[in-house]
């Protein structure tokens, strides 16, 4: 196969110091390349004479982003780049565009990233729990931390707020600059039923697959993530030390997880909420204006350009309606990564202000 030619070894991508950058592949035997980067879109790539294809960006703005190369009809990602976005449907190539960031690593105390398989009877799945702890994190201190339950969209891992969210990153660093209050924070598979995922994106939709899963998460994020966090870790068990936050599907679980468990969480994050119910009055008979006593923030945003704005603006239509407070915050931006970087920043220096 033609493609199989790509192993040569070759560095890319290569950001130069006006922050523009190149992507390489080489593939002599090829016809046509492209390279699809999140923020650019797709652009075909030049072949030099000796069998390296290139394409060199506009300026690119400080952020990390996705991309893909298209070979002759076939995407793959850069088999000179060993980052990666890891997916249930197709794995990306990520590209780290420097700029003073919140998600760029600094010289600073850093804390640790802990990994506990377990197997969910629930979701009858075998996976793992993600947990971050911070710089100085004592489990036989007098006082148990805060913590942060953090959910992933659809399609990602229990990692997708490590791999590209770099959410231990942003955390280390806020914590440097005494902007958040230390927590630990616990990032758990966001599917109840693993169904949803062999379905593939369009088949969510298919026999109550999408309303099954969110069923099974919130059974699961209660009766044996929760658990299994706290005989592990030094962590606070009230409602007003626990928060929980997500985006996409992520988002829409932290929404059920808060409005049915309304004394487990007291503090909620829902970012760029997707697949949420139809019919919120259904769905969360018992809200109203009574959960005011309960949460100390909810916290909703989304992105202007984001095919999703006008779910959540229902969502904050009905949150007004019901009299249930709320913070809502429309940002510029998609359904994507450098939104919901920006949206952990700014929702973790809200959280335990107590």
């Amino acid at each position: 196969m033609k493609f199989l030619a790509i192993v040569i070894a070759l560095f890319s991508p290569v950001v130069q110091p006006d922050r523009s950058v190149t992507f390489k592949l080489k593939a002599p035997e090829a016809t046509k390349v492209s390279v699809d980067c999140a923020g650019l879109g797709r652009h075909d790539m030049v072949k030099g004479g000796d069998g390296v294809w290139s394409y060199t960006s506009p300026v690119m703005e400080p952020d990390i982003y996705t991309y893909s190369f298209t070979l002759d009809g076939t995407k793959i990602i850069d088999p000179s780049n060993p980052e990666q976005k890891t997916g249930y449907f197709g794995n990306e190539s990520l590209l780290f565009v420097p700029g003073n960031q919140p998600w760029d690593p600094r010289d600073v105390p850093h804390g640790a990233l802990h990994h506990h398989p377990y197997r969910s009877a629930i979701a009858n799945h075998d996976r793992e729990l993600i947990v971050y702890t911070p710089p100085g994190y004592d489990s036989k201190s007098e006082k148990p931390l805060p913590v942060l339950y953090l959910l992933h969209g659809f399609s990602d891992g229990a990692d997708g707020w490590t791999q590209v969210g770099r959410a231990h990153v942003i955390l280390d660093n806020l914590l440097a600059e005494k902007k958040i209050v230390p927590m630990v924070v616990v990032m758990p598979l966001g599917y109840g039923d693993m169904s949803v995922i062999a379905n593939g994106w369009e088949g969510r939709k298919k026999d109550n697959s999408w309303e099954k899963n969110l069923a099974a998460f919130d059974k699961t994020l209660v009766e044996e993530v929760l658990p299994l966090a706290e005989s592990k870790y030094h962590i606070r068990k009230d409602s007003a030390g626990r928060a929980l936050a997500g985006l996409s599907m992520g988002g829409a679980e932290s929404l059920q997880g808060a409005l049915k468990h309304p004394d487990t969480f007291g503090w909620v994050g829902a970012f760029s909420s997707g697949g949420m119910p139809g019919d919120f009055n259904k769905a969360y008979p018992d809200a109203n204006e009574a959960l005011n006593e309960k949460f100390k923030l909810l916290w909703i945003a989304c992105g202007k350009q984001d095919g999703l704005i006008e779910p959540n603006r229902k969502l904050v239509a009905w949150l007004d309606q019901k009299k249930i407070k709320h913070e809502w915050t429309e940002t510029e931006g998609a359904h994507a990564w450098p939104v919901w970087r920006r949206n952990l920043t700014s929702f973790t220096q809200l959280l335990f202000r107590d």
